[in-house]
C-alpha cells in the first residue's frame, strides 16, 4: 500500500478533493523550465473527450519524468484536466477579461460539458478515467457577466468559471459528478487510486 501520492496540479481545488477522501498527497509541480501552458493546446478540430484525455497524459508523462528527475521517493503520480465544451468547441482558460466576457455570453442560457480526464502511474502501470458532466447556466444579463469577470474568479478556469464559487448563483442544473466539474472527479479517482494500492 501506498503512504502517499503525488499531485501533479497547482488548482487548490484538485488538493481539497484529494482531502476530502483522506489521500494523503504531496505537490509535484512543473518547474520554471518548464512550459507546462504548452501542452494544453489544441490541436486542430480535436475533439475535447481526446483533447482532455491526450492533455493529460501528456502532463502525466511530464509529472513522472520530474519525479524520477528531481530523485525523490517512488509513489503513485495523479495528474487531471478539465475542459469545458459546447458543441465540440474547446472553452479553455480565458486569456484575460474580455475573453471572459465572451466565453460566459455564450455559456448563458446554455447546456454544456465539462470533462474531467485522470490518470494515475504507479510504476510501469498508467490507469485513466474520463468524468463527463453537463451543466446549464441561466440566461445572465451583460451587466451580470461583467460583474462575475469583474470578481477575477474566471480567470485561470476553463470556461470561465468555477462551480464552486460565485458562478453557482447563476447555475439552474447539474448532472453527472460535481467533483468532475470542480476538476476532480472523486468515484473515479478514487477506484483509479484503489487499484494501484492506494487506501481511500
Amino acid at each position: 500500500m501506498s503512504d502517499f501520492i503525488y499531485l501533479a496540479s497547482q488548482s487548490p481545488r484538485r488538493s481539497q478533493l484529494l482531502d476530502q477522501i483522506g489521500v494523503a498527497h504531496k505537490l509535484l509541480l512543473a518547474g520554471p523550465d518548464e512550459d507546462a501552458e504548452s501542452l494544453e493546446a489544441v490541436r486542430g478540430a480535436e475533439a475535447p473527450a481526446r483533447y482532455v484525455a491526450r492533455v493529460t497524459g501528456l502532463k502525466l508523462d511530464a509529472a513522472v519524468q520530474r519525479m524520477k528527475r528531481q530523485g525523490l521517493p517512488a509513489a503513485p503520480v495523479l495528474c487531471a484536466d478539465t475542459t469545458v465544451c459546447l458543441g465540440r468547441d474547446i472553452l479553455g482558460k480565458p486569456a484575460d477579461p474580455a475573453d471572459a466576457v465572451r466565453m460566459l455570453q455564450r455559456l448563458a442560457g446554455q447546456s454544456h460539458r465539462v470533462l474531467t480526464a485522470v490518470a494515475v502511474q504507479k510504476g510501469a502501470k498508467r490507469l485513466s478515467a474520463l468524468s463527463e458532466s453537463w451543466v446549464r447556466f441561466a440566461p445572465m444579463t451583460k451587466a451580470q457577466i461583467r460583474a462575475y469577470v469583474a470578481t477575477g474568479e474566471p480567470m485561470g478556469k476553463a470556461g470561465a468559471y468555477g462551480v464552486q464559487g460565485r458562478a453557482a448563483a447563476h447555475i439552474e442544473q447539474i448532472r453527472g459528478s460535481y467533483s468532475g466539474i470542480m476538476g476532480l472527479p472523486l468515484f473515479e479517482t478514487a477506484a483509479l487510486l484503489r487499484s494501484l494500492g492506494v487506501r481511500c
